[in-house]
């Protein structure tokens, strides 16, 4: 089963697919949109280009299991990518996942100044790998 992952921001949007099988991360992107619109817009494109089975995006939570502080702009971004695609969007905790990202890219030898670019695409593919690997 095909999955799409989404690490959502303000200004980019990390998008991150599996395989067919749904067992590793095939492709990435990030989108670099502030405009919510259009960011959804970009991303039911992408829906229509891979075909994913199913739709999942980060969701803030506190290390304490709460909803984090911007957990209701989230819910509205994931109602609104649901409208733009046809598909449902699963909510998926996404606790820590762009400090792995920025880890993940330190420990490749990547500058700090170049984690912006990648960061995103980084941090959908552990999200992705997290719901595949619940699966």
């Amino acid at each position: 089963m095909k999955v799409m992952a989404l690490d959502y921001g303000d200004a980019r949007t990390g998008v991150a697919v599996s395989d067919a099988l749904g067992m590793i991360v095939g492709f990435t992107t990030v989108i670099s949109e502030w405009n919510r619109d259009r960011a959804a817009e970009k991303i039911a494109a992408l829906v229509t280009e891979h075909r994913p089975e199913r739709l999942v995006m980060g969701f803030p939570r506190n290390m304490d299991g709460t909803e984090g502080p911007r957990a209701g702009l989230y819910r509205e971004f994931a109602a609104l990518v649901g409208e733009k695609t046809g598909m449902d969007v699963i909510l998926w905790d996404e606790r820590r996942t762009t400090v792995e990202a920025h880890n993940i890219l330190r420990a490749n030898g990547k500058k700090e100044k170049k984690h912006r670019k990648n960061v995103d695409a980084v941090a959908a593919s552990l999200i992705l790998e997290g719901y595949l690997n619940s699966l």
